[in-house]
């Protein structure tokens, strides 16, 4: 054992520390943790001789942290809640069912988290840990065990040492509000060139891809005001900001609502797909083949892809 390690303090010295520092009392301390208020003290009087530094200040009415001892507190009660946190997820994983996903925020919030009810009555043994993600990143240097991403096939294929399941196409269509001036029913491509369009800094070049799909010059298809999520890009257009170019199926509830109206009914299948990713090195948890039988069937049909071609 390293002479670095004998010297960290114990977990009980820790939570004597920042019990005493929520409380300002030794008593209060040794009440909350099922101690005596002399046990407390001496956790904390050898944590001050090892540590060589003061962290309460004695008055005659107990005891006042010092600066040193707040910031040091401070920090143990954030190390004992991650401690926490880690030795649940090691027993839940030890069940089997948690598994904790990496995720595109629009695509989970307005895709993935309408379904989970479902999910939960089909499958009660998985729970799922959603973080955002937009971007590929190392598994080996996280504790996800998988990601839903979107991203084209070559993008998929430069994530290293990873397996994709395509779910869905990312299908395009351009929605404004209905109270937008200029709008009206069943606008032609040419219609949407007088119209402000709102860009989302994700997919900078969708405008221009999409005016170029339908035969229609755009001079200022690159032009407009830029978001970063497409659920900004939604509220603004459901604010009358402009016309948006929005994935299908991310709008279904301004649409249902009537926020959002089809400004042109010509779809356009864009670039990137949704997938799910897992590292392809590591044997795959029955919580997780679970999982992606489930999003197939909920995406209605997938085809399991590596290196971003079809197998």
């Amino acid at each position: 054992m390293s002479s670095s390690t004998q010297r960290l303090p114990s977990t009980q010295a820790l939570s004597c520390l920042v019990a005493a520092a929520r409380y300002q009392s030794y008593t209060r301390a040794a009440e909350e943790l099922a101690l005596t208020q002399g046990a407390v003290s001496r956790q904390i009087a050898a944590l001050e001789s090892s540590l060589g530094l003061s962290l309460f200040r004695r008055t005659r009415h107990g005891v006042v942290l010092t600066a040193v001892g707040a910031d040091y507190a401070r920090r143990a009660s954030q190390l004992l809640e991650s401690l926490e946190r880690a030795t649940l997820d090691a027993m839940a994983r030890q069940a089997g069912g948690t598994l904790s996903l990496g995720t595109v925020p629009t695509f989970a919030t307005r895709w993935l988290l309408p379904r989970l009810a479902h999910l939960r009555a089909s499958h009660p043994e998985i729970e799922l840990h959603l973080e955002t993600r937009t971007r590929p990143f190392m598994f080996a240097d996280t504790e996800f065990d998988a990601a839903l991403y979107a991203g084209t096939p070559e993008q998929v294929a430069g994530w290293s040492g990873t397996r994709a399941t395509w779910l869905l196409p990312e299908e395009i269509l351009p929605v404004c509000s209905p109270a937008l001036p200029g709008y009206r029913t069943a606008m032609a491509p040419t219609d949407l060139v007088a119209l402000p369009l709102l860009q989302q800094s994700t997919r900078p070049l969708a405008w221009r891809q999409w005016f170029e799909a339908m035969g229609v010059e755009a001079a200022q298809a690159l032009r407009g005001p830029r978001y970063e999520l497409f659920s900004m890009t939604a509220a603004a257009a459901a604010q009358g900001a402009g016309v948006a170019l929005l994935p299908v199926i991310l709008i279904g509830e301004e649409l249902a609502r009537g926020e959002l109206v089809v400004a042109c009914d010509r779809l356009l299948r864009g670039e990137r797909s949704y997938y799910l990713i897992a590292p392809a090195d590591r044997d795959e948890r029955p919580a997780l083949s679970t999982l992606r039988a489930w999003l197939v069937a909920q995406a209605g049909g997938a085809d399991e892809v590596a290196g971003g071609r079809e197998r």
